[in-house]
């Protein structure tokens, strides 16, 4: 009769920590990424306004989110979106501080294979066309910090397309 008690005594005790332990765990898992409930698209519009009032900027905007500055067409191909490109660039946020850089000579990719921000907007350039992206994050990393940039980021980047390949 006494293993019996305890048996039902242990079993008891594994509920009740069970229990505690699956509380646990839904509440670091809520607590893992409060930006993943932050819907950051109005604060995203209102940084970008001001980006571009105060550096005097005409930049046109793609109703997507996206804004983007064309400081020279290009006078070569314009890519499609299912096409390899070579793109030098200069990604930063709207304080100035750079995140990542390319050399002169660009990387090649897939325009398939990068964010969405980039998807749209590096087709709006000619061969050898340069502008400027201002990618919300919706059409960036999202709310997700990844490689060092934090979720909900606005991302500038100043690209110059070299070519189509």
């Amino acid at each position: 009769m006494t293993s019996l008690k305890n048996y039902f005594k242990f079993t008891q005790h594994m509920k009740n920590a069970f229990i505690l332990l699956t509380i646990l765990v839904l509440a670091a898992c809520s607590n893992d990424d409060d930006n993943n409930s932050v819907d950051f698209v109005a604060q995203n519009e209102e940084e970008i306004q001001a980006y571009i009032a105060s550096n005097n900027l005409t930049a046109q905007s793609s109703g997507s989110g996206l804004y983007y500055v064309i400081d020279s067409i290009g006078i070569g191909a314009q890519p499609k979106s299912t096409d390899n490109v070579t793109v030098a660039y200069k990604g930063y946020y709207t304080s100035g501080n750079v995140f990542d850089e390319s050399d002169t000579s660009g990387i090649s990719f897939y325009l398939q294979q990068v964010i969405k921000g980039w998807q749209e907007g590096i087709p709006y350039f000619h061969e050898g066309g340069s502008g400027t992206l201002l990618i919300p994050a919706h059409l960036g990393y999202g709310n997700t910090t990844r490689s060092g940039i934090p979720g909900g980021s606005v991302l500038l980047f100043d690209v110059h397309l070299i070519s189509i390949n």
